[in-house]
């Protein structure tokens, strides 16, 4: 069983976005279980690649690289990308493009849906 992330807000600013990598990576490490990050509207642009932050702050690219590198699934919801312009970005490896119907699949078949 998996567990699904969605992701709303921006990747800076707040810490919801980090906060929701975090846990992520916890239950990977506690909990072995397969985690999927839905990430919509202004979330989709954490899969960017190229993030540069102050030294000592937090990289939002590096934690979704972690999660990846441990099994994890990244999607991008597609219309907010297109929504946003961001189309022609370069995105991390492993992050892939999707849609609402996926995203509903995934909401059907997770055992525990979280909201960020």
């Amino acid at each position: 069983m998996s567990i699904l992330i969605l992701i709303n807000d921006a990747p800076y600013g707040t810490e919801k976005f980090y906060n929701a990598c975090r846990l992520a990576m916890q239950m990977q490490k506690d909990h072995g279980k397969e985690v999927l990050l839905f990430l919509m509207a202004d979330a989709v642009t954490g899969g960017i690649v190229n993030q540069n932050t102050p030294q000592g702050y937090y990289n939002i690219e590096r934690m979704l690289k972690a999660i990846l590198n441990k099994g994890g699934k990244v999607k991008l919801c597609g219309g907010c990308i297109d929504a946003r312009g961001v189309a022609e970005m370069k995105y991390i490896e492993g992050c892939e493009r999707s849609n609402m119907s996926e995203l509903a699949q995934w909401s059907v078949d997770a055992e525990k849906v979280f909201t960020f």
